[in-house]
């Protein structure tokens, strides 16, 4: 598969909150990221990838894990991973590659700590970690007393309503100058950055992750460049607000009954009128812009060390964003397609059978860490529960599964070509066709000629948990 003498490193290029669609490769005529397009045309890009749980943490340590939420026994936000779980880094550093990550990890809740306290290795050789932009006294906030001191005061987004509630029980006065008093409303629209461009949370990341390439290009290195954006609130430097017209961005295409319940009344604090609604894409869109623009120097500084050649880079995002779809902002139940679908670019040159492909198999964020344990010729572990996608790279096999899956704290849902299906605790259950209602607005699930779907998707579910399980090994027949 992969003739190469050395051991490819491993670069994952990871955002928070990024829509499946908020990429130009991916058929977005109105976002401008022509780095990322660059790196899809020079890959695969699986247009149909799935995570594993709607929110950051679970979903990130899902995917850093090769394991389902629920076999880590973490489906819902706040929950500190244990620190001797086994991630990536564990399995990479195993077989001699120096680990980083760097920027947003999100393996600790972040709104009830000090973040200067040291931050649990979980196998990583190298730390940075930001996981909010600016709001607490972290790498980013101390690279930015480094670098620009008179830029400090500037960063933050404003006080996270959690970290409000931390300070006011545990009588902690802020260190930190945040834009206003109490808690943020992230949810605004487009808002420019009052800091510099070159020292948002996106420009740190940016500069850390080649930082830490030139230092290890003589090892061979497993490295995450961990992006805060598109999450909310959409505050970006004015150039990339600038890329933009937002009279020109495109609204959700709601059904005639949503469009009725939205409000009569114009203006940017009006939620979900066509103003806000528009510039809160704007501000998405340009700090999707800001990422891509971030990527091309991370992409450039690779060429200059002449690792292109040696290096699998990943594209990808933790979860996506409703962005007013279903009159709704952020992400969460009930796992529709705006957030449980995300971009998934694979690049690795001369392995890489016909790039600038797209893959339409549907796929699961699980299935990315056996991807690279293969590529690298790692061996996988048995505990994974995930499938490699390698064939569908080197050799433009067909891949993907009949269904992909979500766990969160009482829900689960399945994805089919055709259909999602979801039931709860306390047995309640919905059923959306997709093919024919691909914003997901209207529930079968009590409609009488429905029934034989809703057999089957519940039969599919049980069928996919059942195949997912990984007991322990056993050491002898009894």
């Amino acid at each position: 598969m992969n003739s190469k003498s050395r051991r490819p490193n491993v670069l994952i290029l990871y955002t928070d909150q990024q829509r499946w669609d908020a990429l130009g490769a991916n058929g977005n005529r109105a976002i401008l990221t022509p780095h990322l397009d660059r790196l899809a045309a020079e890959g695969v890009s699986f247009v149909r990838h799935f995570v594993q749980n709607p929110v950051c943490m679970p979903s990130r340590v899902s995917f850093l894990s090769g394991q389902y939420p629920s076999a880590l026994k973490i489906t819902h936000m706040g929950v500190p991973v244990p620190e001797d779980t086994e991630t990536a880094a564990t399995l990479f550093g195993r077989a001699g590659y120096r680990c980083a990550n760097l920027g947003k990890l999100h393996f600790l809740p972040h709104a009830n700590r000090n973040h200067r306290d040291p931050h649990p290795k979980y196998d990583f050789d190298h730390l940075c970690i930001s996981d909010e932009p600016g709001c607490y006294e972290d790498a980013y906030h101390a690279w930015v007393s480094r670098v620009a001191p008179d830029q400090l005061d500037l960063i933050s987004p404003g006080l996270p309503p959690a970290r409000a509630v931390f300070h006011e029980v545990m009588g902690i006065a802020d260190p930190v100058v945040h834009p206003e008093v109490g808690q943020r409303f992230d949810f605004k629209g487009a808002q420019p950055a009052r800091c510099s461009a070159g020292v948002t949370h996106s420009a740190f990341v940016a500069e850390q992750t080649m930082e830490f390439m030139r230092r290890s290009r003589d090892e061979t290195f497993f490295c995450i460049a961990g992006f805060y954006s598109p999450h909310a609130p959409w505050i970006v430097p004015q150039e990339y607000l600038n890329l933009y017209d937002p009279e020109t961005l495109p609204l959700p295409k709601y059904p005639q009954s949503v469009n009725d319940a939205r409000p009569r009344t114009e203006g940017p604090e009006c939620l979900y009128s066509d103003e806000q609604l528009r510039s809160a894409c704007h501000g998405y869109y340009a700090m999707v812009s800001e990422v891509d623009a971030q990527v091309g120097r991370i992409l450039d500084c690779l060429k200059e060390l002449d690792l292109e050649e040696d290096t699998i880079v990943v594209f990808t995002s933790d979860h996506g964003e409703w962005l007013g779809d279903h009159l709704r902002f952020g992400k969460g139940a009930p796992g529709d397609d705006s957030i449980a679908r995300v971009p998934l670019l694979f690049r690795y040159p001369g392995v890489v059978d016909r790039p600038g492909r797209s893959e339409g198999g549907l796929v699961e964020a699980v299935d990315v860490l056996p991807t690279l344990l293969e590529l690298a010729g790692i061996p996988v572990p048995g505990h994974l529960q995930g499938s490699s996608l390698a064939p569908g790279l080197t050799r433009s096999a067909a891949v993907g599964k009949n269904s992909v899956l979500m766990e969160a704290d009482g829900w689960k849902t399945l994805r089919t070509d055709r259909y999602r299906y979801r039931v709860c605790a306390d047995g309640s259950e919905s059923l959306w066709d997709l093919a024919k209602d691909p914003g997901e607005y209207e529930d079968l699930a009590n409609r009488a000629d429905c029934l034989e779907v809703l057999a089957e998707m519940r039969r599919a579910l049980l069928e996919k948990i059942v195949a997912v399980e990984r007991p322990l090994p056993r050491t002898w027949p009894y």
